[in-house]
């Protein structure tokens, strides 16, 4: 299936670039506090080696970049990418905190052309950002383009509940409340904008289908919190 943001790019940008200093705190409010819990489970899942090569795409304010630096270890790198000045900015000053500047690099770029070789990571990762990116199928492609044969590509993102009674209650919270919240933090935009964009995503099976299209095998997922998120693995074939 073809999934596309049809908000122009220069205005998503200029949006992730006003509320970067608060994104986590919207994070927070947004998930009921638990998209960190479902970060740290996604984590235990994946297939990561101590020395291992990682990309982190639209990696935002760089908390999946710096889980990523603390399992690679001393021997491995990861490179986190978004296209937020200001959001990697955020980042930075995190990675210097952790005293891990000498395992990440942070990069501003286009996570719909990558400026990778083909078969470069050993995997590949994107948190909250599929829905966000201009054209999704194309973003899945270049990340199976970029991570090496065996390699993982894993996406954290939210989801649409089942469940027609969750389902409900989800569209309540994320059609009234969440831009309610916005208005009271002064970006009813920017909060808005993601649920929105939250509202406009395909369900769990349609973006294993689009894992599949991108060339990616072993494709499968799990879903939190009664569906409101899922991560979504695959393995590119040798």
């Amino acid at each position: 299936m073809t999934l596309t943001n049809h908000t122009p790019e220069d205005t998503v940008q200029d949006i992730f670039n006003r509320i970067a200093p608060q994104y986590d705190q919207m994070n927070s409010v947004i998930s009921l506090g638990t998209h960190r819990l479902w970060r740290q489970q996604v984590m235990r899942a994946m297939t990561l080696h101590a020395g291992d090569f990682a990309l982190d795409l639209c990696c935002g304010t760089g908390d999946w970049t710096l889980a990523l630096a603390n399992a690679v270890g001393p021997s491995g790198h990861v490179v986190g990418l978004d296209f937020s000045s200001v959001m990697l900015r955020e980042a930075d000053r995190k990675v210097r905190d952790a005293n891990l500047a000498n395992r990440i690099t942070l990069r501003q770029g286009d996570a719909m052309h990558l400026p990778y070789p083909d078969n470069h990571f050993n995997v590949v990762t994107i948190g909250f950002g599929l829905r966000n990116v201009p054209d999704a199928n194309q973003v899945l492609r270049e990340m199976a383009r970029v991570v090496k044969p065996g390699g993982q590509v894993v996406c954290l993102e939210t989801s649409q509940p089942t469940n027609p009674v969750i389902h409900a209650g989800w569209q309540v919270y994320f059609g009234h409340v969440v831009p309610l919240m916005g208005r009271f933090a002064h970006h009813y935009q920017a909060y808005n904008y993601l649920q929105q964009s939250t509202h406009r995503f395909v369900s769990v099976t349609e973006l294993a289908d689009m894992f599949t299209a991108a060339g990616l095998t072993q494709v499968h997922y799990q879903q939190f919190n009664l569906g409101a998120a899922a991560v979504h693995f695959g393995v590119k074939p040798y």
